[in-house]
């Protein structure tokens, strides 16, 4: 076969028409607030290729994220629009949530649509977990509850879902700033528990918190590496 040939061949098949779809930034991000138990958003996108594409499929990997698209089919160019629903829950933090749209292209027959929840946080305990290990004095240890939302909230109970332990709590800044201290009666026994914290928050899912305790074996020292 001639060279020229074989050169227009390759031309050829390097400009298949392919469709092309994209969301012109890295992420669609979602910044609700607090008391927010669901938040939606709407984006746009384009099909980016010089072919049509048929969307097969949208399916989410993640419960809490649903999506839909405003139709099937997308001419070369045309702009698209989609909404998506989160259910915010009990979410607090950044997280990245994806939607996947696959399509009647072979060059891209899964498209990512890429999703970041950024729910601020209301309540910040740390530590979240208070640990002793087996045989270790009952010294009493403590964690600090700080309230940092809009509005100031107060502990009104605590209460242990074991009874091996004793516990106070105080204020340090009114509606802000708790220290919860837990004892052990002993370390003698393998226990894990929690303080069921209940505050007075206006909203719902922040009037019951949950800070931990546990009692452990205490880890084995690793073996001296052999020469």
């Amino acid at each position: 076969m001639p060279a020229y040939r074989l050169i227009l061949l390759a031309l050829a098949s390097s400009a298949i028409a392919h469709a092309e779809l994209t969301l012109g930034v890295p992420a669609i991000e979602l910044k609700p607030k607090p008391e927010d138990e669901e938040v939606q958003t709407t984006f746009k996108f384009r099909n980016s290729g010089d072919k049509t594409v048929k969307i097969l499929g949208l399916e989410s990997a993640c419960s809490c994220l649903s999506s839909e698209l405003d139709k099937a089919e997308y001419k070369p160019g045309e702009e698209g629009t989609g909404t998506a629903t989160f259910k915010v829950s009990t979410f607090v933090g950044r997280h990245e949530k994806f939607v996947i749209a696959t399509t009647d292209d072979p060059k891209q027959p899964e498209w990512q649509i890429h999703f970041i929840l950024d729910v601020p946080a209301v309540v910040d305990i740390k530590p979240k977990t208070l640990q002793w290990f087996i045989g270790d004095e009952a010294a009493p240890k403590s964690c600090l509850v700080q309230f940092t939302g809009d509005a100031p909230m107060k502990i009104v109970q605590i209460t242990p879902t074991r009874e091996n332990v004793s516990f106070e709590w105080k204020e340090l800044k009114e509606g802000r700033e708790y220290l919860i201290t837990v004892t052990p009666k002993t370390t003698q026994d393998i226990t894990l528990g929690a303080l069921k914290i209940e505050t007075n928050s206006a909203i719902a899912k922040y009037r019951h918190q949950l800070a931990f305790f546990s009692i452990s074996r205490k880890p084995e020292p690793e073996a001296a590496a052999k020469p």
